[in-house]
């Protein structure tokens, strides 16, 4: 799960202003419905869809300073079902396929995201501001077995009442990462594949979540925060066993924390980096994710 931060709701012509697209919710379904069906139609072997969470309609994520905006977006988010568990990767790939002859773009995947056992593609439509991701969730690592998940988020509209001026955004506050910051991209790809391992619908990012700088007596870190969608006690046991999993096989020190929602918290330790992974449950039901990495390079410190 990368954080990508645009000028959604928005597009560019030729240099000119930012034109607002104009949409309901009824028609950012639609839409998000067909870039599925554009992934899903000519797929080898026809998986079942199963769409997960709630309807999921909820603020807009394009500002990344979590200033005032009116405006909703629709985010849908599918397993693809009734298929083996080997075919995962093969079916995002198609979706991909697919996606690249309707003549959408990239948004951050490179081949390591797409050449190994478990790809994972971000896409864009260019002119509409559609974003959408194909996952390769793990199921039996030794099996080589997964499931393929497909995931679409509109671009912004204006709930009913509100007038057009409300939903401009201000372009200075829609910045992206640099990617040529390795700190930015290291906390992004922790983020990553902790989002990978748990297997889970992500939620529309909350005020005081996303990719920032903080600064402290110990000096600056890069810190990224995010959070599941709501979920059952027991799914929350089960995707906390997965992170743990996940953190355990690729070297991470941990240690378990109390917290007042019943399953204990995740705090992890990456020594060479002394990066610090943060899992807890929420009175919400929303798994929160927090990872925080040194600017300065790697401080180890016991977590």
């Amino acid at each position: 799960m990368m954080v990508t931060v645009t000028a959604c709701g928005t597009q560019e012509d030729d240099g000119d202003a930012p034109k607002q697209i104009t949409m309901n919710e009824q028609q950012a379904i639609d839409r998000a419905e067909e870039i599925i069906r554009q992934a899903v139609d000519g797929m080898s072997p026809k998986p079942v869809l199963e769409r997960t969470g709630p309807e999921a309609v909820g603020p807009c994520i394009a500002r990344d300073d979590h200033g005032p905006d009116d405006r909703l977006q629709v985010t849908l988010f599918y397993k693809l079902t009734g298929v083996p568990g080997a075919e995962a990767k093969n079916l995002v790939l198609q979706a991909r396929d697919a996606w690249l002859k309707q003549g959408y773009e990239y948004d951050s995947s490179d081949k390591e995201d797409m050449s190994g056992p478990y790809p994972w593609v971000s896409m864009r439509t260019e002119l509409n501001d559609f974003w959408m991701e194909g996952i390769t969730g793990i199921l039996d690592r030794a099996k080589g077995e997964g499931i393929a998940t497909l995931k679409v988020r509109s671009a912004c509209f204006l709930p009913p009442g509100k007038s057009s001026s409300a939903a401009t955004a201000d372009p200075a506050a829609l910045k992206a990462p640099q990617a040529d910051d390795p700190t930015s991209s290291r906390v992004l790809g922790h983020s990553s594949r902790i989002y990978d391992a748990l297997q889970v619908a992500s939620a529309p990012t909350q005020p005081g979540e996303g990719l920032r700088t903080v600064r402290d007596e110990s000096g600056a870190s890069v810190h990224h925060t995010w959070s599941t969608q709501p979920l059952p006690e027991a799914e929350i046991a089960k995707v906390l066993e997965r992170a743990q999993d996940y953190l355990q096989r690729t070297g991470w020190h941990m240690r378990h924390l109390p917290t007042a929602a019943g399953s204990p918290a995740l705090v992890a330790l990456h020594t060479e980096e002394g990066t610090i992974a943060q899992l807890a449950p929420s009175a919400t039901g929303a798994v929160r994710v927090a990872v925080t990495t040194p600017v300065s390079g790697p401080t180890p410190t016991d977590v």
